[in-house]
């Protein structure tokens, strides 16, 4: 049986209500003929959504064919034992030119419970914003059932949302149960359980091009929301540069950033898990044990397990987001 060596995929572009075009103009992704792009799903095992390899000898071949071939090799033992061939990272590009719905995704127990699938705890990197860019993550105060229900159906909910100023290199972790939407002038990387149950709380009084409006997900979400007030909803994304530095450690993944200006080495003989590298500005040269792939802002690559060290070379300077399951 061949190597395996670092995977590239082709992206599965979403059209949304409120989708942008710089997936287009600043990743240079071409989604026609579609009219926007809200998602460019860059690495996804979701069913109905599975990636395809664009690169090497797999090219054609998709993530879940790659992981009943290879298993381990590709996800790690541990992750293969857990996960399956599913594979249990989803990573998109989003691009909004308008605000999202507010909206809550539920843990891994009450998803597992209601839709056989998993929760979804996400993380947000942000690529791009434009002046005075804002997003909302959680509440500015503990609430009760009650109040919440009391201000969602009064129109006075966005009292007591969290506004949080978007910056390019802010980090965001929204774990499940945590309300959230993104406003319009931000394009970030998303990094998430391998998921797309959303229940969606508020739509602004929104209709697509038909007069529909899209349905809400008041009830269902109740028992998904953590109505408490936190600290810490935007995150350390300090860079050290030719570093890894981290960013997000969760039960789900661990997400580091990569800053380089001069050729890095990856030692990942004592990990037992896949890598994925997003590249989120400039670009590099990747070298593995039997050859090189080039990667450049908005492209993704998925690391096999059996890599245990590559050589990041940077063409003059380089960031990249590093992504993988800690045992």
């Amino acid at each position: 049986m061949n190597s395996l060596y670092p995977l590239k995929f082709n992206p599965i572009f979403k059209e949304k209500i409120w989708g942008g075009q710089k997936i287009k103009t600043l990743f240079n992704k071409k989604f026609s003929p579609l009219p926007n792009c809200g998602e460019s799903w860059e690495l996804s095992g979701v069913e109905e959504n599975i990636s395809v390899v664009s690169n090497g000898f797999l090219k054609g071949n998709n993530l879940e064919e790659i992981a009943e071939i290879y298993m381990c090799d590709l996800l790690g033992e541990k992750n293969y034992e857990k996960y399956g061939t599913q594979f249990p990272i989803l990573v998109k590009l989003i691009d909004s030119n308008d605000w999202l719905s507010l909206q809550v995704h539920p843990n891994d127990d009450l998803a597992m419970k209601r839709h056989k699938q998993n929760g979804k705890s996400e993380m947000w990197y942000i690529l791009h914003a434009e002046k005075n860019a804002q997003l909302i993550s959680g509440f500015n105060k503990e609430l009760s059932e009650k109040t919440y229900l009391e201000k969602l159906n009064n129109g006075s909910l966005s009292e007591v949302l969290n506004y949080e100023k978007a910056v390019k290199g802010d980090v965001f972790y929204m774990p499940a149960g945590r309300i959230h939407a993104l406003g319009p002038g931000i394009c970030l990387a998303e990094i998430q359980q391998t998921s797309d149950v959303t229940y969606r709380i508020h739509d602004w009084g929104r209709v697509d091009d038909k007069g529909n409006s899209r349905e809400l997900h008041t009830e269902q979400s109740l028992e998904a929301i953590d109505f408490k007030r936190y600290d810490d909803y935007k995150l350390n994304g300090t860079k050290v540069l030719n570093q890894s530095t981290n960013m997000v450690k969760s039960p789900h993944f661990t997400s580091n950033i990569i800053a380089i200006d001069k050729p890095y080495v990856c030692d990942y003989y004592s990990l037992d898990s896949f890598v994925i590298y997003v590249c989120t500005e400039g670009k590099f040269k990747l070298i593995y044990e039997n050859g090189e792939e080039s990667v450049q802002m908005g492209e993704t690559v998925l690391i096999p397990a059996t890599l245990s060290e590559l050589k990041l070379i940077p063409e003059e300077k380089a960031t990249i987001l590093e992504v993988f399951i800690e045992s």
